[in-house]
């Protein structure tokens, strides 16, 4: 059974950094794209960023670019979301999401496969 499961949401003043966390199970996802997307309550699941299958390349929303920062481990089946210069409006409920198809980073999120279950993060101004 594949699980995804986010890790690190909270808390934190505008300006702070938060660090999530995405582990998988289930199967190996090294041949995965793996993603972030965020969504607030009445809006759409919106892209964060998103990381090749081999890491080798990242994408980010102009909004986060500059301040967030996507890795992955394939040895450990992880994804993170580094997340510096936290602004009030990146509050959201922070979901990963994984591609098995592999062939690129998509905006889209119905290109993705698997979703974790979401972690919340709140910026306080």
């Amino acid at each position: 059974q594949v699980q995804l499961v986010e890790s690190g949401g909270g808390l934190v003043q505008a300006g702070g950094s938060l660090r999530l966390s995405c582990a998988a199970s289930g199967r190996t996802f090294s041949s995965y794209t793996m993603a972030w997307f965020r969504q607030t309550p009445g809006k759409e699941r919106e892209f964060v960023s998103g990381i090749s299958w081999s890491g080798g390349s990242t994408y980010y929303a102009d909004s986060v670019k500059g301040r967030f920062t996507i890795s992955r481990d394939n040895a450990k089946n992880t994804w993170n979301l580094q997340m510096d210069r936290l602004k009030p409006e990146d509050t959201a409920v922070y979901y990963c999401a994984a591609d098995a198809a592999g062939r690129g980073v998509y905006l889209d999120p119905r290109r993705y496969d698997y979703w974790g279950q979401g972690t919340q993060v709140t910026v306080s101004s």
